[in-house]
């Protein structure tokens, strides 16, 4: 059961109108979702916060957080806004920008602190540590191509958050964790690594659309799918790219092969997913069976939320207690 953020805002009395028919229409026709298709609520740096906006009376709102459009789902009789939270997220008060058929208002939740690890590793190819000059332009051209990528929205969104593992394999590097390559302190690592041997097919977790493959310096053969609404997931280090560009691609079907291209100690499948242009942990999208048997040491950042930070909110119309 997917735990639901406590929020506040200011919510105004419905106001019958001769548009009333026809938002009822606009609303029947909305996908629908079940609370166990949405992700594991964590409102921690680099995690979900999944916000409840109060009573589906009207066609799905329009969210924003930090100037980013945000995924909405609808839950029985309620809609959610399923925030990323970026890493580097101050914890404390933040606010959604929520537009409806009332007009405008503010969604407030919380975000509280959550320690990652550490990942020392030891590289033999210094370049990849420290490149040359020659190749920090290649490399400022392909994260301008990952920022766009990242930045996608398309609609509508898969009707099922819930995302299957990509490969088999054990979990060999975690979510968030602070890296140091060579000793040398480096980018937290935003995804999961899945260690699997080279040519293992790596699978789609979900239906998507192909929105970029390529060679990059740092994350060798690449894939990257849009699951709409910003939700977009990434595949790095692949041996082997199966699809094209602009190719939809179903849930199950091969992407490519697991690989060690680009910045790597040994074969290995890195696992991106993004939301609202925020990586946050993928384990979060995993089904809780599937996250006890591949990270049976996994203490989901969830268990971080349960401590207050300050006094509690009343829910929104709807949303329970």
């Amino acid at each position: 059961m997917v735990s639901c953020v406590r929020a506040s805002g200011i919510f105004r009395p419905f106001v019958k109108s001769p548009l009333l028919p026809l938002l009822a229409s606009a609303l029947a026709a909305a996908p629908a979702f079940a609370d166990t298709a949405l992700p594991l609520s964590a409102p921690v740096p680099g995690g979900v916060a999944v916000v409840c906006l109060g009573r589906a009376s009207e066609p799905a709102p329009r969210v924003e957080f930090d100037g980013r459009r945000v995924l909405v789902a609808r839950v029985g009789d309620t809609w959610r806004a399923v925030v990323g939270l970026p890493l580097a997220l101050a914890p404390g008060r933040h606010a959604l920008a929520v537009e409806d058929g009332d007009g405008g208002r503010s969604v407030a939740f919380e975000v509280v602190p959550h320690k990652y690890g550490e990942q020392h590793v030891r590289l033999r190819d210094r370049r990849m540590v420290t490149p040359p000059k020659a190749l920090l332009a290649r490399i400022a051209r392909e994260q301008q191509t990952l920022l766009a990528a990242f930045s996608t929205w398309s609609e509508p969104a898969i009707a099922d958050l819930q995302l299957d593992l990509p490969a088999p394999g054990r979990v060999s590097g975690g979510f968030g964790v602070a890296r140091f390559f060579n000793e040398q302190p480096r980018a937290p690592h935003s995804g999961l690594d899945i260690a699997a041997a080279a040519g293992t097919p790596v699978l789609a977790p979900a239906a998507g659309t192909v929105i970029d493959t390529g060679r990059y310096y740092f994350n060798g053969r690449t894939v990257i799918l849009d699951h709409g609404e910003g939700l977009i997931t990434m595949y790095n280090h692949l041996d082997h790219i199966g699809v094209a560009k602009g190719e939809r691609v179903e849930r199950g079907q091969v992407i490519g092969t697991v690989g060690r291209t680009g910045r790597v100690t040994a074969a290995h499948l890195h696992w991106t997913v993004s939301l609202n242009n925020a990586r946050v942990d993928p384990a979060l999208f995993l089904a809780g069976e599937v996250r006890e048997q591949v990270l049976p040491a996994y203490v989901p950042a969830s268990a971080s939320a349960a401590v207050s930070t300050g006094p509690a909110e009343p829910a929104a119309p709807g949303c329970g207690s």
